[in-house]
């Protein structure tokens, strides 16, 4: 049977998740997380598109991406493919690093947006990884809360959901 097509038009956003085979690690260290946002960083150079959040946790991954010419389903093809390639080599493994395919939820609001942003940036602490979400290095909340540098992420467009202080309020939605 065949799978069922995915909804792709410009400018659509989407929460995109990937997991480690069998909820396997996908990240063991520093390494493979910066390797995993280089790799992500030659993809839009291929492929362009906007991040807007995202979270490596320990065996899976979410990433909140704006569309511009190209479906998700090459970039996520490029980016899973080549650290797959990365992932076994380093560590010396064959077979699947990822779990199936990727998912890809589309969010069409400006609520579900917001809501999706706050999920993945509350993921660290909600799994009791880190006592609060600006804690957790490998996720784009210390952009939208701090003002801190994050060359991956565009934080304009769900911080422009919010009046003044944004960043305040965007830490009151998510934490809150």
């Amino acid at each position: 049977m065949a799978r069922k097509l995915r909804v792709w038009y410009r400018g659509a956003m989407y929460h995109i998740t990937s997991r480690g085979n069998r909820r396997t690690s996908l990240f063991y260290d520093t390494i493979d997380h910066q390797a995993y946002m280089d790799i992500l960083e030659e993809t839009r150079n291929y492929y362009p598109f906007h991040l807007h959040s995202y979270c490596l946790m320990t065996n899976h991954l979410h990433l909140q991406v704006e569309t511009i010419q190209h479906h998700p389903q090459h970039m996520m093809k490029m980016i899973n493919s080549r650290y797959a390639m990365h992932f076994n080599k380093r560590h010396r493994l064959v077979g699947h690093v990822f779990q199936g395919r990727y998912g890809a939820e589309l969010l069409e609001t400006k609520d579900y947006q917001l809501e999706v942003s706050r999920y993945i940036h509350r993921n660290p602490s909600e799994a009791n990884m880190v006592p609060a979400p600006e804690s957790y290095c490998w996720s784009s909340y210390r952009a939208y809360v701090l003002n801190e540098q994050n060359e991956h992420v565009k934080t304009d467009k769900l911080l422009g959901y919010f009046s003044e202080p944004v960043r305040e309020k965007y830490r009151e939605y998510v934490e809150g």
